[in-house]
């Protein structure tokens, strides 16, 4: 008998590319129909056949919080009463646009959109505008949305223009896209050598969590820092995943790295379909309706999205010791987990910074897309098989982040999953 999960989906392929809004809700890289949600509160989630899981994905990172919460429901609730859109400017746009200026010191200006890809799509444009340049260097492996300059194949070579990784996507439009190697800062040095004077900006994740999860080597992103000033270009760091994880500044503040500009994505909406850039005034006095570089949006800023952004980082800000927190249980989360992984002789590489980690089943240790691609990902989809089948819910690919949050507690959650993982890697030896 079909569970109604199964019954959803065989309905959603008739209708729906692949049943999906996004293609890694198909399971389609684990062999597994899709479970679809129908609810969720804290660390768990509820799909419609009744079956409950706890949750490491987290909407794929803002659900710091866990799901639901109390304030943030409120606000949400409170203001949908007053209307869902305007398409008019609103106080509390101003109040988010305060706060986040604020809370990350590099921003000086922000301009709210409504996704991470949209805002990637517009700091790109701003940097252009700004510097009077074309070409932008990105990293194999790291996604930034799915504009048509960023879909560049990963296998292009370091030295070349990039080709399309996606069909639809002229060659036009990714020719001055230039592929670097991540964690190798020679592969970023040989294309400023090559044509440093015609680089727009240079856009990295600091913490590549697109590809697994792989941190940057110690003076990687210092070291585009000091390139990006002297060939007077711009840094972007795509903050989408680690902006108000890792910190309450994100990852630039974690690695003490200043950007030129900063995308952020749902996290800044406490989940809800919102994104923002922002940089240094000058460059973002380059937007209109001040500057020449176009950008618009009806739903940009949003009024239920504010409202339910606000929030979350308030209590983000306002909670004393979170991070420190949150990050140390990561610390701890993610070391029992090697301990089981060593004790049983499993072939790994376990990446984690804070609430954020992965498990490559590799006996390379993966610092960048080549050595992440090593993983056996028919042994990520037994694994993952096996957990989703005792209630623990990751991420359908080897390629996607493990989330932690709050509601995660050492002593039920936690020791749950690991309990779980304890029990998998005994019985698959």
């Amino acid at each position: 008998m079909m569970s109604r999960s199964e019954e959803l989906f065989k309905e959603a392929v008739t209708l729906m590319p692949g049943g999906v809004n996004s293609p890694v809700r198909a399971f389609a890289n684990v062999t597994e129909s899709p479970r679809f949600i129908e609810r969720a509160d804290g660390a768990y989630i509820t799909d419609v056949d009744g079956n409950t899981y706890i949750d490491y994905i987290g909407s794929w990172g803002p659900m710091v919080l866990g799901h639901n919460h109390p304030e943030v429901l409120k606000s949400v609730m409170e203001r949908a009463a007053k209307g869902l859109s305007f398409g008019a400017a609103t106080e509390l746009e101003v109040q988010m646009a305060r706060k986040v200026c604020d809370l990350v010191p590099s921003i000086e200006m922000v301009r709210m959109v409504n996704s991470g890809t949209e805002a990637v799509m517009s700091a790109l444009r701003a940097a252009r505008g700004f510097t009077g340049r074309n070409k932008i260097v990105k990293f194999m492996g790291c996604y930034h949305g799915h504009t048509d300059a960023m879909l560049v194949k990963a296998g292009s070579g370091v030295m070349t223009a990039g080709r399309p990784d996606s069909a639809g996507v002229p060659e036009g439009c990714t020719q001055d896209t230039l592929l670097a190697e991540y964690n190798n800062l020679e592969s970023v040095k040989e294309l400023f050598d090559r044509c440093g004077e015609e680089i727009a900006a240079v856009i990295v994740e600091p913490v590549a969590a697109n590809m697994g999860v792989v941190l940057p080597k110690e003076g990687f992103l210092q070291g585009l820092r000091a390139l990006c000033d002297q060939y007077a270009s711009m840094l972007i760091f795509d903050e989408v995943i680690t902006g108000f994880r890792l910190s309450l500044t994100g990852a630039q503040g974690y690695y003490k790295v200043t950007p030129d500009l900063t995308t952020f994505g749902k996290i800044i909406g406490g989940g809800m379909p919102v994104g923002a850039y922002g940089g240094r005034r000058e460059i973002m006095e380059m937007v209109a309706p001040v500057g020449s570089v176009y950008q618009a949006g009806t739903l940009s800023g949003n009024p239920v999205a504010m409202a339910a952004g606000l929030t979350q980082l308030r209590l983000l800000s306002e909670t004393p010791d979170l991070y420190k927190n949150l990050n140390a249980t990561g610390d701890w989360f993610f070391g029992e987990i090697g301990k089981i992984l060593k004790n049983h002789g499993v072939a790994h590489s376990l990446n984690h910074v804070g609430s954020l980690g992965c498990i490559f089943f590799t006996g390379e240790q993966v610092t960048d897309y080549a050595s992440a691609k090593t993983s056996d990902t028919a042994k990520y989809a037994e694994y993952f098989k096996y957990m989703l089948h005792h209630g623990i819910y990751l991420a359908p690919s080897q390629f996607e982040a493990m989330f932690l949050g709050t509601k995660h507690t050492r002593e039920q959650e936690l020791k749950r999953t690991l309990e779980i993982m304890e029990d998998y890697f005994a019985k698959s030896r």
